[in-house]
């Protein structure tokens, strides 16, 4: 029998109420004040206008927002007859949270779970979206977990005012996502007294899906998505973006970004990613708490042994594979025919490892003033020691300067361990380290057989100001060695 899951403890539906609506107010200040100089104009220079105009402004300020979030459903429909494994999963794990609404399942390409509400045919219905590499990647338990945070989010923040809060939040958080935040001082108190009520409703959740999948599962899961989510948006999408300047696109997409996933060098680099990214929040807009805070709020429960170890298989999973990468690679109306076809595993290693380079290097060059790459490492290494890497940090990315303070030398330290890496790599290959994976090219191995992350040695190099081990690296700062 199924232990029963306990109702969320009260919410303060006033106090839900009024932050949604400061938060919708200080989101549409823009708005209201553009509509006043408009108002001011017209009401100098046409004394008869209709006094209606700013209302008007202000309405389609407002609904123009909400119609861009309106659309076709993303992604592609699992019907159940073609896909009678999840099917039968996520109904089952619906019928253990009790959730009896109408509920869609639908298929999108990108690392990324989630619940929406839609009105089909006129009647109110749930749309649950999985991304493709969720269900590749995880297993039936971990898959069910996934299911159960999303599907428990309906009882946790399924409510009018909690919809509210939760767009409101992230209207706002969108506008100091700009180069200008005349709003920060407003919002950012705002965003950070709102933000605990999400984190709550997060790990409830998280809790509800302990409770259906046993807690092992459900930790799995949450490892395995930010793991994947890091090398999705770290790794595969800059193989799009280089294919798609080159009129192709990666047909094995999704296997070889499994093969990436379980590459420990991989899966090092993304976890310190995903780590940084949840440690840079300046204005507290980030709905999920970090892992580790999700992790330790898990509560002990022990998995039932209903659901498997290996992924949920899909019936259609050629079409669907090919259905996701098509969405990915192609732009609208283009076929695939008009593109090359690449396969990225069958690529020179080199070539691979080229579809993530960012051109550090050269940007390297620009800001020491130097065109080798040895000369641009012993400058930046320089900076290290004399305190000035973070000018040197503006130099390679003009934009620093208009990133929040608080986070302004987190950023700053990850644009200068980027670039100098890269070039770093450089000056090694010349000497005789070689790529310890096909898939960075900043992973090396030395001619004695160590294995170094140079993007972890600078990283130390520039929080410690001592860039000694990485000078040791140089090839002319090794000791000569004596003739016999």
């Amino acid at each position: 029998m199924d232990t029963p899951i306990p109702e969320p403890p009260p919410r303060h539906p006033a106090r839900q109420w009024l932050l949604g609506a400061a938060l919708l107010a200080v989101g549409l200040l823009p708005t209201v004040v553009v509509g006043a100089v408009v108002l001011a104009v017209a009401l100098h220079w046409a004394p008869d206008w209709p006094l209606l105009a700013p209302l008007v402004l202000f309405w389609f300020g407002v609904t123009g927002a909400v119609a861009r979030d309106r659309g076709p459903l993303p992604g592609r429909a699992v019907n159940p007859a073609d896909e009678p494994a999840l099917a039968a999963l996520v109904r089952d794990v619906a019928d253990r949270l009790g959730f009896r609404a109408p509920l869609l399942v639908r298929i999108v390409p990108v690392v990324q779970a989630s619940l929406g509400r839609v009105r089909v045919a006129g009647v109110r219905t749930h749309v649950l979206l999985l991304g493709l590499p969720l269900l590749r990647s995880l297993t039936e338990a971990e898959l069910a977990s996934v299911v159960a945070h999303e599907l428990a989010h309906q009882r946790h923040v399924g409510s009018t005012r909690a919809g509210l809060l939760r767009y409101a939040r992230s209207r706002l958080a969108d506008r100091l996502d700009a180069r200008f935040r005349p709003l920060a001082p407003l919002a950012a108190p705002l965003l950070r007294v709102s933000q605990p009520d999400f984190w709550r409703a997060e790990t409830a959740a998280d809790a509800d899906a302990a409770r259906v999948a046993g807690t092992a599962a459900t930790a799995s899961a949450l490892r395995r998505t930010v793991l994947l989510h890091a090398v999705f948006e770290g790794l595969a999408e800059p193989w799009l973006a280089d294919l798609a300047e080159r009129d192709a696109w990666p047909e094995d997409f999704y296997d070889a970004l499994d093969a990436a996933l379980a590459d420990p060098h991989v899966a090092h680099r993304a976890a310190l990613a995903a780590a940084d990214e949840d440690a840079i929040d300046p204005y507290a807009a980030a709905d999920h708490p970090p892992e580790a805070i999700r992790l330790a709020a898990l509560p002990a429960h022990a998995g039932e042994g209903t659901y498997g170890d290996a992924p949920v298989p899909l019936r259609e999973a050629s079409e669907i594979t090919r259905w996701c990468v098509q969405r990915l690679a192609l732009q609208d109306g283009e076929d695939e025919h008009d593109v090359e076809a690449v396969r990225l595993l069958d690529l020179p290693p080199d070539e691979l490892r080229g579809l993530d380079d960012d051109s550090g290097t050269a940007r390297l060059f620009k800001a020491t003033g130097h065109d080798t790459p040895e000369a641009a490492v012993t400058a930046a290494l320089d900076s290290l020691a004399d305190g000035t890497w973070r000018r040197l940090a503006r130099r390679l990315e003009p934009g620093l300067r208009r990133v929040p303070r608080a986070v302004r030398a987190d950023v700053a330290r990850t644009v200068c361990t980027a670039a100098v890496a890269g070039a770093l790599a450089e000056v090694l290959e010349t000497s005789g380290w070689t790529p310890a994976t096909r898939w960075m090219d900043t992973v090396l191995t030395s001619p004695d057989g160590r294995t170094v992350d140079l993007r972890d040695l600078l990283a130390e190099a520039v929080t410690t100001a001592d860039p000694t081990a990485v000078r040791a690296l140089l090839p002319h700062t090794r000791p000569k060695e004596t003739p016999a």
